[in-house]
C-alpha cells in the first residue's frame, strides 16, 4: 500500500476507528497489537494505522500533542514540515503586513497553511505530490480550517498567484542523496522562487536552509534567520518588507536583533565572561551587534565567541563566567576537573577538531559538581576555557 492509498484508507470510518484504537500503542507491543488486529481488519489497513500512529508520535515535537493527535502525515511530511511555533511567528508577520490571502507553494502536509489560517488569512495550499496534498487537505478538515484553506494538487510553477496578496514558497531541499545545499538545486530552484516572490502584490517569503550563503540573498530581499529554543530552524527571504536588511529572530518571544552594519569586533584578551551567541545570530553575521551590547570583543578573529569583563545579560547570547584558561592539554584538564570534583562536564567547541565525547572519555569526570569547557582558539592558539553558565 503506497502513501496515498494508506492515507485514503485511514480516512474511511473503519480506518479512523482503527487509528483511535492504536493511538497510544507502545512500540514494544506493536507486533502483538498488529497480530491481534489483523484477525478483524485487512493487514494493509492495520499496517497503515500503526504507521500513522508512529508518525503522529514523532510529530508531537513540532505540532504539540493535541494537533499531532488529529493530523495526518507522510514520512517526508513529518521530517520536512515547519515547526508550529515558527509557522505561527511567520503567519504573524504576514498579518502585520496587512496580508489577507497567501498562495502557499510547496505546502507539504500543511503546517504553514494551518498557521496562516489560524491567523485569519485565506490560503491556497499547493503541492504536486498526491499523498502530500491529500494529507494537507485532511489536516485542514481535521483542524476545522477547511473554510480558509483550499488545497490543490499541482505543479507550483504552473499556478497563477495573481489573486493573492502574498506568496510563500518552501522549496524541497532534499534529493535522492539527502540534503541539498545548492539553492539552485532546490525543487523548484531558488531563482524561480525569487521570481515568483517578486510578482506578489503585497509581500512574499521564501523559506531556505539556514546555511544559505549571504551572497545568494537578492539585494531586494530582507534575510531573517530563526531559531527556536536555541536551535536554528531556517532562514527566510522576505520581499516587500525591508530590502537589503538582516535580522536574527529567537523564539519563543519573539526577540529580533536587527543588523546595523557594524564592523567586525576587535580581538581582545579573554575577560571574566564569555558570551556564546545564539545560532541565528551567528548565521546572520550579527555577532558584532551582540559584542556591542555587552561591551566585548572576540577571542579570535575567526571564532564567534565574545569575551567581556562585565556581565551585561542579552537575550541573544548565553553568558558564562570563566574561572580558568589554559592551553589545550588533556592531562591538565583532567587534573583540574579532579581537583574541582567535576562529574558533569559540558563540552562546547568552535575552532577545534576535538570531539566532545572523545574528550569526556579521556578526562573521565567524576564528582558532584558541574562545569563547562570551551575548546576554541584565543588569538590563533588552541585554548581551553573552563567556567559555568551565569544564572
Amino acid at each position: 500500500m503506497n502513501d496515498l492509498d494508506a492515507l485514503l484508507a485511514l480516512l474511511t470510518p473503519e480506518g479512523r476507528a482503527l487509528l483511535d484504537e492504536v493511538r497510544d500503542t507502545d512500540p514494544a507491543r506493536e507486533l502483538a497489537v498488529a497480530t491481534r488486529l489483523r484477525r478483524d481488519h485487512p493487514a494493509g489497513l492495520v499496517s497503515a494505522a500503526l504507521g500513522q500512529a508512529r508518525l503522529r508520535q514523532r510529530a508531537v515535537a513540532k505540532f504539540g500533542a493535541e494537533d499531532a493527535g488529529r493530523m495526518f502525515f507522510t514520512p517526508n511530511g513529518v521530517e520536512q514540515s515547519t515547526r508550529a511555533s515558527v509557522a505561527a511567528y511567520r503567519a504573524g508577520r504576514f498579518k502585520e503586513l496587512g496580508v489577507a490571502s497567501v498562495a502557499d507553494l510547496c505546502c507539504g502536509i500543511g503546517g504553514d497553511a494551518i498557521a496562516l489560517a489560524r491567523a485569519g488569512i485565506r490560503v491556497l495550499a499547493v503541492d504536486r505530490d498526491p499523498a502530500t496534498a491529500a494529507a494537507a487537505r485532511a489536516n485542514a478538515v481535521a483542524l476545522g480550517l477547511d473554510d480558509l484553506i483550499e488545497v490543490r494538487e499541482a505543479d507550483v510553477t504552473e499556478v497563477d498567484t495573481a489573486g493573492y496578496d502574498a506568496v510563500f514558497v518552501d522549496p524541497a531541499r532534499r534529493g535522492g542523496r539527502g540534503r541539498v545545499f545548492d539553492p539552485e538545486a532546490y525543487s523548484p530552484p531558488l531563482s524561480w522562487a525569487v521570481r515568483a516572490a517578486r510578482t506578489a502584490s503585497r509581500a512574499a517569503a521564501l523559506k531556505v536552509a539556514p546555511g544559505v550563503p549571504h551572497e545568494a540573498v537578492p539585494d531586494d530581499a530582507e534575510a531573517e534567520w530563526i531559531s527556536d529554543g536555541g536551535d536554528v530552524k531556517e532562514a527566510v527571504l522576505w520581499f516587500g518588507t525591508a530590502p537589503g536588511t538582516v535580522r536574527a529572530t529567537l523564539l519563543p518571544g519573539p526577540r529580533t536583533l536587527p543588523g546595523t552594519g557594524l564592523p567586525d569586533p576587535e580581538v581582545r584578551t579573554p575577560g571574566r565572561y564569555l558570551y556564546e551567541p545564539d545560532g541565528a545570530v551567528v548565521r546572520s553575521h550579527l555577532v558584532a551587534e551582540v559584542a556591542e551590547q555587552v561591551g566585548g570583543g572576540l577571542l579570535d578573529a575567526t571564532i564567534a565567541y565574545v569575551t567581556a569583563d562585565e556581565l551585561l545579560p542579552t537575550p541573544y547570547a548565553t553568558a558564562y563566567e570563566i574561572t580558568d584558561r589554559m592551553p589545550f592539554n588533556v592531562k591538565k584538564l583532567k587534573a583540574l576537573l579532579r581537583e574541582r570534583q567535576v562529574g558533569t562536564l559540558t563540552v562546547k567547541k568552535r575552532g577545534s577538531a576535538v570531539e566532545p565525547e572523545e574528550l569526556r572519555r579521556k578526562v573521565r569526570p567524576q564528582g558532584p559538581n558541574a562545569a563547562t569547557v570551551f575548546l576554541t582558539r584565543v588569538a590563533g592558539a588552541p585554548t581551553m576555557l573552563i567556567g559555568h553558565p551565569v544564572r
